[in-house]
């Protein structure tokens, strides 16, 4: 059974990997009938936390009728409005899985990998805030290397390699998504597009 996958975003593969391991994961889900919630952690002040909302804003057309993203560079949700965001979802989808998605720190060979668990995230943790852990699924891409400073390092961050997993993390989950729920977004769907995002 699935619980963890590392793929390292400069392979040449590591958009059909991250597609084909996030779909089988995706298609029984949608089969339940649960609404799908794309959670992106993170801010545009600092370049390593910017993971998350550079994710959301690539994947804002990827909304359908079961399908719902948070969080991007005009309205992230970072530890001010995490609490909030998650009520929010909890109170508009009963029935939801919540795929988080954000950056985090970790070893220098890591640098550049994107981690799947089938567990929550627990956000804020590299720069030691308390804040609630969130997600059935979380998505983490790392950005820089862990240690001593690591508000600095996160501010530090080179913008290519945040871009460089951005960019993998949303084509792989938008072509899961193409390749579970359907190429075609419905009005109201669209409609929900500048609610959500």
């Amino acid at each position: 059974m699935f619980k963890k996958m590392i793929i390292d975003s400069t392979s040449q593969n590591s958009i059909s990997v991250l597609r084909d391991t996030l779909s089988t994961i995706i298609y029984p889900i949608i089969k339940s009938g649960k609404t799908i919630i794309i959670l992106c952690i993170g801010t545009d002040r600092s370049t390593g936390d910017s993971l998350g909302p550079l994710v959301g804003d690539k994947l804002k057309f990827l909304v359908r009728d079961r399908i719902h993203i948070y969080g991007n560079l005009k309205t992230p949700v970072h530890a001010k409005n995490l609490t909030e965001v998650i009520n929010e979802i909890n109170l508009k989808y009963e029935n939801n899985y919540i795929i988080a998605i954000d950056a985090c720190l970790g070893k220098l060979q890591n640098v550049g990998k994107i981690m799947i668990e089938k567990k929550p995230l627990h956000p804020g943790s590299a720069v030691n805030k308390s804040l609630p852990t969130v997600g059935d699924l979380s998505i983490t891409g790392i950005v820089n290397i862990s240690g001593t400073m690591e508000f600095m390092v996160l501010q530090n961050t080179r913008l290519f390699i945040v871009m460089q997993l951005a960019e993998i993390i949303s084509r792989g989950l938008y072509h899961s998504i193409l390749k579970t729920v359907g190429g075609k977004s419905s009005h109201t769907s669209k409609n929900k597009i500048i609610q959500n995002i």
